[in-house]
C-alpha cells in the first residue's frame, strides 16, 4: 500500500513525537555523549583519635638479685625453680651454728655488762654520801662516777653486739626480698657462699604488672607536644592508653597506661624512652619480649579522613586528589597527608568540609572537564566505561 504525499508529513511528526518522549527520562535530560561519570563523596570533618605505633620490649616491674650477706655452707634450698614466691619467704638456709654461738656469747656479755653497772652505780651512790662528810676524797668519788659511766657504755656496746649477732643469725636464712617469679638457682646444698660474692644465688622478677619500654624519636615527640600546645590535638582522657601487638601479631587482651617519658635523649639514636605499665595476670608477657605498642596521642576534633583510593601521586610523588566544584568542573588539589588510618588518609590541608571528592573514576577525571557525578559508597562503583552515552 502506498502512502499519499499528504500523509507523509503527518507520519514524520508522529515519529518525532515518539522519539522526543523517549528522550526525557524521569531524572532529567541525559548528559551529552562522552561526559565522564564520577563517583564522589562529600568531605566531612569528624573527631579523629590519633595513635602511633612504636617498637619496644617488656621489662619486669621489680627485679631483685638474691645474694648472701654472711659466709657459710648452704644447708637447704627451699623453693622450686620457676615458681612464684612471696616476700619474706625463706629461700636458702645457711649453716647457722657459728652465728648462733656468736649470738649466745653477745647475750652473755650483755648480762655481764649490766651486772657491772649495778655494782658501779651502788659504789658511786655510797661515795656521794661519804664525800659529803669528807670520809672519802673527791678524787675517789670522781673515779666511782667515771667507772659507772664506763659500765653503762659497756652495756650499750654489748647491746649493739647482741643486735649485730642477731642480724647475722637472721641472715643465715636468705629471704625473698620481693614477691614474684623466681629463676634458676646458681648453688645447691653443700655449696660455700660468701657475703662478698658477685654471683647472685637466684633472681626474682615481679611480672604482674609488667613494664613495656618503647622508643620514640625526639622529633616526633616535639611535633606532638606542639600539636597539643596549639590546639591541633586534644588529650583523650586523664591518662594515655596503650595497646600491645605481640610478636605473633596478636593483640594483647589487657590495656596499659603510659607512665612517663624519659628526660634524656639518646645521643646515638636521637630517641627518648617511654614507659607503659600493663596488667599481666596470666604471665603472658615475659621480660625481654619484643612488642609493638600503640599509644594514644590525642584527638583531632576537625579531622578529615578520605579513602586512600581517592588520593594519587603526581610526577613529583606528592599526594593529589580531584574534586568537582559547584559548576560540575573537575579541579585537582595538592594535599598534605598526616598519616594512614586503616584504609583512609588523614588530610592536613588541600581539602575542606563540603568538597565533592572524586573517589571512583579518576581515570576519566581531567582538570577543567565537565563531568556528571553520582554518590559513591564503598559497595558501589561507577561503570567501568566511566562515560555516559547519549542513548536510552
Amino acid at each position: 500500500m502506498r502512502t499519499t504525499p499528504l500523509l507523509r508529513p503527518v507520519a514524520a511528526l508522529a515519529i518525532l513525537s515518539v522519539l522526543s518522549a523517549c528522550g526525557k527520562p524521569p531524572g532529567g535530560p541525559p548528559p551529552a555523549a562522552g561526559t565522564p561519570v564520577l563517583g564522589v563523596m562529600t568531605v566531612r570533618t569528624e573527631p579523629v583519635e590519633l595513635h602511633t605505633e612504636l617498637p619496644g620490649r617488656t621489662s619486669p616491674y621489680q627485679i631483685a638479685d638474691v645474694r648472701p650477706q654472711v659466709n657459710g655452707i648452704v644447708k637447704a634450698r627451699n623453693f622450686r625453680e620457676g615458681s612464684d614466691v612471696k616476700a619474706g619467704q625463706v629461700l636458702y638456709q645457711i649453716n647457722p651454728a657459728s652465728y648462733q654461738a656468736a649470738y649466745d656469747s653477745s647475750v652473755a656479755a650483755l648480762a655481764k655488762a649490766e651486772a657491772s653497772v649495778k655494782t658501779a652505780r651502788l659504789k658511786a651512790s655510797r661515795y656521794k654520801e661519804l664525800v659529803a662528810i669528807k670520809a672519802v676524797s673527791q678524787q675517789d668519788y670522781d673515779d666511782a662516777v667515771a667507772s659507772l659511766g664506763e659500765a653503762e657504755a659497756d652495756v650499750g656496746s654489748a647491746r649493739a653486739n647482741v643486735q649485730t649477732s642477731r642480724i647475722n643469725l637472721d641472715y643465715a636464712k636468705v629471704d625473698a626480698p620481693i614477691s614474684g617469679r623466681i629463676g634458676k638457682s646458681s648453688v645447691t646444698p653443700g655449696a660455700l657462699v660468701t657475703a662478698s660474692q658477685t654471683t647472685a644465688l637466684t633472681t626474682i622478677q615481679q611480672l604482674d604488672p609488667i613494664y613495656v619500654d618503647v622508643t620514640q624519636s625526639s622529633t616526633s615527640w616535639l611535633n606532638l607536644k606542639e600539636a597539643l600546645a596549639n590546639g591541633e590535638l586534644q588529650k583523650s582522657g586523664n591518662g594515655a592508653k596503650v595497646r600491645l601487638i605481640l610478636e605473633n601479631g596478636r593483640t594483647y587482651a589487657q590495656e596499659g597506661t603510659l607512665q612517663f617519658s624519659d628526660v634524656t635523649v639518646n645521643q646515638d639514636t636521637g630517641a627518648i624512652t617511654l614507659r607503659a605499665v600493663f596488667p599481666n595476670p596470666k604471665a603472658d608477657l615475659l621480660p625481654g619480649m619484643y612488642v609493638r605498642a600503640v599509644l594514644q596521642e590525642g584527638v583531632r576534633q576537625q579531622g578529615l579522613l578520605v579513602p586512600q583510593q581517592a588520593v594519587s601521586r603526581d610526577g613529583a610523588g606528592k599526594p593529589v586528589a580531584f574534586v568537582v566544584n559547584a559548576q560540575g568542573v573537575v579541579e585537582q588539589r595538592a594535599l598534605v597527608t598526616d598519616r594512614a588510618i586503616g584504609d583512609k588518609w588523614l588530610v592536613s590541608s588541600g581539602l575542606k568540609e563540603g568538597d565533592q571528592l572524586v573517589v571512583d573514576g579518576q581515570q576519566s577525571a581531567k582538570p577543567g572537564a565537565k563531568v556528571k557525578v553520582v554518590p559513591w559508597s564503598p559497595k558501589a562503583t561507577v561503570a567501568s566505561a566511566g562515560t555516559a552515552s547519549g542513548t536510552n
